[in-house]
Parts: C-alpha cells; structure tokens; sequence
C-alpha cells in the first residue's frame, strides 16, 4: 500500500473515500465540519435522521454527497468526546479500515489523525492509522485452493495535513510506521503458517531470505553443531520429532564495527504438542503459534534493517518441535544446559523454557549490552493479563522501563510482572540443580525466575506473548506482537547511539 500526505482542500479532493469522525451525539469532527460545510449542509441533514449516532466504532458511508469531488464520505463514530482515549482512537481507526476495504474504494483520504489525543501528537496518529490500515487489507489465503478474488484493492491512502511542519513530521511517522508494518506482516505470515509447512527447516530457509533482503550475515546451526556445542537442554526438546533442530543466528550491523549489540532471543516451537506430557486434542491446532516469539525477532529485525538503525541486533532462534515419540524425553529425564547447570524435566510440555536457556547462554559470546527474549512461554500469563498486555519480567529495572516506554510509544503494551526471590524458592529438585517447572501453584512467574538462572552477566528482559502474539476464534491468527514494542525500543536505543 502507499502512503502520502495532501495539504489539498477536502472539498476538492476527487478520490474515491474520504473517512472523517463524528462524536457521540452527532457532533462533527473539523474535518467533517469542513466537509458538511462544502456540500450545503448535506451530511449534518443525514446524521438529524438518525442514521449515525457517533457511537465508538459504528460507521455510515454516503455516496456522491453533493458538491464534493469525493465518490464517499465514510463517517466513523468516536464515542463520547470527553473519552476519547488511545484505545478509542485505535477502534476508530479499525473500523475505519474494515468499512474501507468493504466499500472497493482503490485510494481514499483519511482524516482521523487530526483528532485530539491526550498526550500523543499528529506523528503518533499518523504511525498507528498506517498499521491500523495495512492490518485491515492483511490476509493469509495462499494456502487455499481458491483464494477470494478482490476486483478492487485498496492501496493508495492520504493523510490530510495543514501545516508544513506536520508536512514534515508526518513523512517520517509514514517511514517508521511503513517499517514496522513491514516487519508484522513477515511475523504474522510465519506464525500462520501450518506447522507441516513451518519446521526448523523453513525457517532457517526464511531467515537466509531476509538475511539475503537486508545484508543481514546469517548463520545456521544444525544438529551435530548444536551437539558439540553442548546445549542439552535444546536437544531434549527436539529428541522426540522427526524434522531436525536448527538454531537460527541473524545479524544485523548497523552500528558501529565492534559495537556491543542487542541481542533478541526468539522462541522457535515450530508445533508443540507437549511431548510425553501431551497437550488435550480441543484447539491443539494452535499450537502452530508457539514459534511466534520467533516470527517477532525475524519482524523485528526486519523493521530495524528498513529503518536504517544505527545499531547493531543479533537475534537468536532455537527452532524444534516438541512431540512425543519413542526417543521424546521423558518426565524425570535431566538434562545439561550449555551453562553447565543440570534441570529436571518434570513436565515436557514446559519445553520453550529449555530451548530459551541454552540460547540464553549461547548470546554471552556476543557481549550483548542488553538482551531481550520473546515467548509464548505460559498460559498463567493469559489468565493474568487476557490478550491485552504482554507480560514483561527484567532484572534490570532500568531496561524494564526502556521495554514499557517502548511498548507505550508504540501502543503494543507490556505490564511488568514480579521476579522475587521468594518466586525462585518454587524451584527444587532432590536429583537436579531444579526442574524445569516450580510446585502446583508454578506459574509465569517461575518460569522466567528459571530463565533468569542463565541471565546472569548482562541485562535481560523476558516478553510472555502468550496472550497477544495470537487470536482464536472467528479471527484466529497470528497478530504480529510485539514487533512494534521491538522495533520502537532498537529505535530509541539507536537515537541514544546517536545522541551519545
């Protein structure tokens, strides 16, 4: 899709829709002000009719309204005017989007980005009116035999500007946003990939494609590699399926040669069936979705490749399935992380924590000023925070609040969640170091407290994307979260490279 920006008159404007706001009790946005006032009235005659209210996410489309070159107007209800928040703002723009598409307009101009937003400015609307736009024309139906067919796309959309300044603003927020868009479309493409299509394999494919895109060195390490390297932990995951671990290395430099990077830390269950400690048959399907903390780091470094960062990103993928089978392991087995520490498998299904720690270790070759891991790693953590919020656990308080305001600026949010002390006594084994899961109360937190065990030598943030990195239901799918909450937080650290 392209974006531009037009400081034309919205009455002169000849495209196919014009999409403006009205508020709760059918008061007009400016720019549906300006609009009803160039066609004599028109439109303020239709909402006295009852037709839209301006309630939050309701819209009504009117064609060939007089006097204006426009084919449509759209209008989009904004809710109550004292409430208009982030979150209504985004519904907005979802609905927007959804009526948009429906109508087979191929351009059109959108004006909600001038809505007041308390404390977000016109640069801000503008980034999450293009990822609202390219998240409502996303689908995934190469796999069908007769995808739907779409006469009319649409692929041209405007920002409406007023000043030069906004002019200026505005084309950078369209650059930014048109980069990460581009990194959640690759992520949410990977995550909805059926896990007989998407194995280790496949991605290590995938992830010398994009290296190849963006100049990215790509290294991949199969079995005999990962045996020698001594990552017990990883292999006992992989032990009971057929398709061959791969642990996936992608590195983007774009800082300075020498320069201590990110590292992200990616989780790569390609399907998980829970091993020996099978999973229940209802919605296993979705289990494709354990490798979306993976799909993140590929978007991830995508975005920061398109923007041009100034940083250096290392991301780190251990990619296997976790199935049962006659060589699975076993609850009871205990295994050697590449750290040297010994962890009892007590359940199998808690495998992602297995494959993150061995990765864990092996990104301390990098000296990495900060590492951040990304994982559908608990259920506990959908029942704490729902699809809302990811869950965010750091030993380093400074780092949290980078990932929080990084998720803020993005409106892709993370809500800390507690790694004390008295969380990481849950973790004892009579035969091991500790198992690999806490006591029957074990949760979210237990699991990163096992992560942070192998944290130990530099800062470390740990993303529990179980709940937002997919839907179920009517819309099941990958969402592509949190690619933005990345990519805004290697953005900043760039500006703090280029500052210092």
């Amino acid at each position: 899709m392209e974006f531009s920006l037009t400081q034309d008159p919205l009455a002169h404007q000849r495209t196919g829709c014009i999409v403006a706001g009205v508020y709760a009790g059918r008061q007009l946005s400016p720019a549906a002000r300006a609009l009803d006032a160039a066609a004599g009235g028109a439109i303020a005659r239709v909402l006295e009719r009852g037709d839209l209210e301006g309630d939050i996410g309701t819209t009504l489309l009117l064609h060939d309204p007089p006097k204006l070159a426009t084919q449509r107007v759209l209008l989009v209800g904004l809710g109550a005017e004292p409430e208009f928040r982030e979150g209504s703002y985004r519904t907005a723009l979802t609905a927007a989007m959804k009526a948009l598409v429906a109508t087979g307009t191929v351009q059109a101009t959108i004006c909600l980005h001038e809505l007041a937003v308390a404390g977000r400015d016109s640069a801000w609307r503008i980034e999450q009116a293009v990822l609202a736009a390219m998240d409502g024309v996303y689908r995934f139906d190469q796999l069908k035999s007769h995808p739907a067919q779409v006469k009319r796309a649409l692929d041209q959309l405007a920002f409406q500007v007023a000043e030069p300044a906004e002019k200026r603003s505005g084309e950078a927020a369209i650059q930014r946003a048109a980069a990460i868009a581009q990194g959640i479309l690759l992520a949410r493409d990977l995550g909805n990939m059926p896990g007989n299509l998407c194995t280790p394999t496949y991605l290590a494919d995938q992830a010398r494609l994009v290296g190849e895109s963006h100049g990215m060195q790509v290294t991949i390490l199969e079995q005999p590699e990962i045996e020698k390297l001594g990552m017990g932990a990883f292999l006992a995951v992989a032990r009971g399926s057929l398709q061959p671990p791969r642990l996936i290395v992608m590195e983007y430099r774009g800082g300075a040669p020498g320069a201590q990077p990110i590292a992200l830390v990616g989780k790569g269950i390609t399907f998980d069936a829970g091993g020996i400690s099978i999973k229940p048959a209802p919605e296993m399907d979705e289990m494709k979705f354990d490798m979306c903390g993976a799909a993140s780091v590929f978007g991830a470094l995508r975005a920061a490749a398109l923007m041009k960062l100034p940083i250096n990103v290392v991301g780190v993928i251990p990619a296997t399935e976790n199935m049962p089978g006659g060589n699975a392991s076993k609850p009871g087995d205990i295994v050697t992380t590449l750290s040297g520490q010994t962890v009892e498998i007590l359940d199998t299904d808690s495998e992602g924590r297995l494959v993150l720690c061995d990765a864990l270790t092996y990104v301390e070759r990098y000296r990495p000023a900060a590492v951040i891991d990304v994982a559908t790693l608990t259920g506990e953590i959908v029942s704490a925070l729902g699809e809302v919020a990811t869950g965010l656990f750091s030993n380093s308080d400074a780092l949290a609040r980078e990932v929080l305001d990084a998720g803020e600026r993005a409106w892709d949010r993370a809500w800390q969640m507690p790694l004390w002390d008295e969380y990481q006594e849950a973790l004892k084994s009579n035969f091991a170091d500790f198992p690999n899961i806490g006591s029957p109360t074990s949760c979210a937190v237990t699991a990163a407290c096992f992560l942070s065990r192998f944290t130990k030598s530099y800062p470390w943030a740990h993303l529990d994307i179980a709940g937002t990195a997919s839907r179920s239901g009517a819309d099941k799918g990958a969402t592509g979260r949190p690619v933005a909450l990345l990519a805004h937080f290697l953005a900043a650290r760039a500006a703090q490279t280029r500052s210092g």
